[in-house]
């Protein structure tokens, strides 16, 4: 939902609470709401802490702005999916990475080795990106009636995506530590450029009807910004 212009996810329970509770941790918002209680009622709620809600969340956000970790060891925090997560390092024989909610698992042979692990770990993102990204520009292709372009990861510390008058679109492997919904924003406008090589009306038009709300996504990606530098 939308509060004081920026649009808020959060998770909804319903349990036998006489009251609508509201929490905000390393996930996002949660609340937590008595069944019998309607959603206009929640979202009302929602409303009158908005100014709370959204103080806290920019506030969370800042104590865990890094992207990537400074130093790769146990413990160390990084973005993945808009979530944060901690780095949990086991010796193994076999090197692999695994993540949830909370955790980025990796097993390596030398998990003391901040150089390997970093290493490790950096090539894991720029897969994951790539297996995010590619059937994403697919998906929008489609909706333009383009065929699918080349695309590949960049490393551009001042952009998180482009396309050439070629039609080959280049995107940020970092798009894989921000939420998919921002992510799919920067593939639609790079996607909307295969139509239009602008920033003109009519390309901003098309990247509404890709994703719809826009604005909102773009101001917020605006402001994460500074995790490309």
């Amino acid at each position: 939902m939308k509060l004081a212009g920026q649009i808020v996810e959060y998770r909804l329970t319903r349990s036998r609470r006489q009251s609508i509770g509201m929490l905000i941790d390393h996930t996002g918002l949660a609340v937590r709401a008595p069944t019998w209680v309607p959603m206009r009622e929640i979202e009302l709620a929602l409303a009158e802490r908005a100014q709370w809600i959204l103080e806290t969340l920019t506030e969370w956000y800042g104590r865990n702005r890094d992207a990537l970790p400074s130093q790769w060891r146990e413990g160390a925090a990084l973005l993945y999916q808009g979530r944060p997560l901690k780095l949990a390092l086991f010796a193994a024989k076999r090197k692999t990475i695994a993540a949830d909610l909370l955790h980025l698992t990796v097993l390596h042979p030398h998990p003391a080795d901040q150089e390997a692990i970093g290493t490790f770990v950096g090539r894991w993102l720029k897969d994951q990106a790539l297996a995010l990204l590619v059937p994403r520009v697919a998906h929008f292709a489609s909706h333009v009636r383009a065929a699918p372009p080349p695309v590949k990861l960049s490393n551009a510390r001042t952009q998180w995506g482009s396309c050439n008058h070629k039609g080959e679109i280049r995107l940020n492997w970092r798009l894989i530590q921000l939420p998919p919904r921002l992510a799919d924003y920067v593939v639609a406008h790079e996607v909307a450029h295969l139509v239009e090589l602008n920033h003109s009306r009519r390309f901003w038009t098309l990247v509404e009807t890709l994703i719809p709300g826009h604005d909102d996504a773009r101001r917020e990606l605006d402001a994460l910004t500074p995790l490309l530098g």
